[in-house]
């Protein structure tokens, strides 16, 4: 173990009042964010610029990522970006046999330091990821398919943000509980009984973070900061098509680790060869006690059932929904839900999927629409955003896998198209596959369109589905929402009626609701310190981000009681 070389002395005063206005942003659930969003803000202070941070990414490229981890056995990599590049690196193959028994070595004085010497080791390692987000956002970028602009905010700010969420809600739980008690009970005549208590968060042993290839960091730093924060080692399994950021991230937090004084094992990364997949191997050693899950709904559903020794966290798959009733702002209701449809190709868990719209149309400040105008509508306000080939490129990034790329090629196939996907050359990378969105109309009361519009179509398809009213949209909403889940829930309407309806559907489902967005506020974003994603109350998820229930089963509290 490296000579520490940071006192928990030196990062409480560094960290603790930035650790102070996270807790007070939980509270009041105000804006609030300490990771600059703009690419000029970086490139000072010992922080990567954009020339910086790409030659930091590019060296990486055709090399060896050594971890110096204990029981590594091979080399393995094979990362080809979506843009066409291959990435070249290879990373450290772990005899798990011996990593594991290493990582549990050093839980005793991570165990041992506290909840506030562990959260302010987190924002250390937070704050180096931080200043070498433009090496970050390359990596998210070539591993994703995330445009450059996204790859950076969303992989970088937005994601340390979270990051930063979980270790606040895993402080806040941990110090909820003193640490000591005097207990003293009257007897009466006789001496009163008296007893020193003593209490302590354990951690419940080695987590698993399962990483995904759309959002590596987003969606992997809650579950990794939670656990490291309540306690826990934490083995990072990366997607095999998303390595290097979670590389990267593992890289930083043993560096911090070993300066502050503790074993550097506490994290560790299981990369794998080629069609090995050991997330079912590793999902159920009986050493794993915590589980963190982004992707698909067979495989979260796997976890679950047969995870049994472990707390499993899972974000799976579900069918987002926005009924459009009616709206006094036409132009932006399509601008914004135009722009959620096409942002990364519409592959992020909340971009919407389903559009419910009245055979007879709807109320505007236009005047009525009817239901193929407000189709046409919507796929001229996509077709307009998107014209210009370079906005196009800069909102789509590229096709994250052959998988999503075959889907919007069957999804015309499924009904009446409003709006053909179309191909896009981006100059910078030739071998990118880029497509705008499609959109499909379908009956909502014809079977057949059931069967396409009640299944999650994840990329750039959505369906414009005609219902014969305002209820019957949000009864096919509850009943979406009951059977298969969704991130997010939109709905346009000026009726108080159809909003009271919307609003107690998805209460009753569990579902979070976005109304009559029209600005530059999307119902596929969400901002840590503020908004839940996901409720972890319906099929799409079991978890949210982030919330007490996210982190307070990832420890325990035990009790040493004495006379005193």
């Amino acid at each position: 173990m490296a000579a520490a070389a940071l006192t928990a002395h030196e990062l409480i005063a560094e960290h603790r009042p930035t650790l102070d206005q996270a807790l007070e942003a939980m509270r009041t659930r105000a804006y609030w964010s300490p990771h600059p969003e703009h690419p000029k803000a970086y490139g000072e202070n010992g922080s990567l610029g954009m020339a910086e941070g790409k030659a930091a990414f590019d060296a990486l490229l055709n090399g060896r990522f050594d971890l110096d981890q204990p029981g590594t056995d091979d080399w393995v990599g094979g990362e080809v970006s979506p843009y066409g590049i291959e990435l070249g690196v290879t990373y450290p193959h772990a005899d798990i046999d011996t990593l594991l028994p290493a990582m549990r070595a050093g839980q005793r004085a991570w165990r041992d330091a506290g909840a506030e010497t562990r959260a302010v080791v987190c924002l250390e390692i937070l704050k180096r990821i931080s200043d070498r987000t433009h090496e970050f956002a390359h990596a998210v970028m070539h591993t994703s398919g995330q445009a450059f602009m996204m790859a950076f905010q969303a992989g970088g700010p937005h994601a340390q943000d979270r990051g930063m969420e979980a270790v606040a809600y895993a402080y806040v739980e941990q110090v909820r509980t003193p640490d000591t008690a005097e207990w003293t009970k009257p007897q009466g005549k006789r001496d009163p009984l008296a007893l020193t208590k003593q209490f302590t968060p354990v951690p419940r042993g080695v987590a698993l973070l399962i990483g995904c290839n759309t959002f590596p960091t987003w969606n992997g730093y809650p579950g990794l900061f939670a656990s490291l924060a309540t306690g826990n080692a934490v083995l990072v399994k990366p997607h095999p098509r998303a390595v290097l950021p979670l590389a990267l991230t593992v890289q930083v937090a043993r560096e911090v680790l070993a300066e502050a004084g503790f074993d550097p094992n506490l994290v560790a990364l299981a990369a794998e060869r080629p069609g090995e997949g050991i997330a079912k191997t590793l999902a159920t050693r009986p050493e794993i006690r915590i589980i963190d899950y982004t992707g698909s709904t067979e495989f979260g559903a796997w976890l679950e059932a047969n995870a049994r020794q472990a707390q499993v966290y899972t974000e799976k798959a579900g069918v987002n929904t926005v009924i459009v009733e009616s709206t006094d702002d036409y132009k932006g209701m399509l601008s914004n839900l135009a722009f959620s449809l096409s942002l990364y190709s519409g592959q992020m868990c909340t971009t919407p999927q389903n559009f419910l719209v009245p055979r007879a149309g709807i109320r505007t400040e236009e005047g009525p629409k009817s239901y193929d105008e407000v189709v046409a509508d919507l796929a001229r306000a996509v077709d307009g955003l998107l014209g210009d080939d370079a906005r196009a490129n800069a909102l789509l990034g590229a096709i994250v896998n052959p998988d999503v790329k075959a889907r919007v090629e069957a999804a015309a196939g499924l009904g009446e198209v409003a709006l053909a996907s179309r191909e896009i050359t981006n100059p910078d990378f030739p071998g990118a596959v880029v497509r705008s969105p499609v959109i499909v109309k379908l009956d909502g009361g014809k079977p057949d369109d059931q069967a396409a519009y009640m299944s999650e179509c994840f990329g750039p398809v959505s369906f414009a589905v005609a219902v014969d009213s305002a209820a019957e949209a949000v009864a096919l909403l509850r009943r979406t929402v009951r059977e298969k889940g969704a991130m997010t829930v939109g709905a346009y309407t000026t009726s108080e009626e159809v909003e009271e309806a919307v609003r107690e559907a998805c209460l009753d489902e569990a579902a979070q609701l976005s109304l009559n967005l029209t600005g530059g506020v999307y119902v596929n974003q969400t901002a840590a310190f503020s908004d839940f994603h996901g409720s972890g109350g319906n099929p799409a998820a079991n978890s949210a981000l982030c919330d007490g229930a996210f982190v307070a089963n990832r420890f325990r509290v035990v009790e040493v009681r004495k006379e005193a």
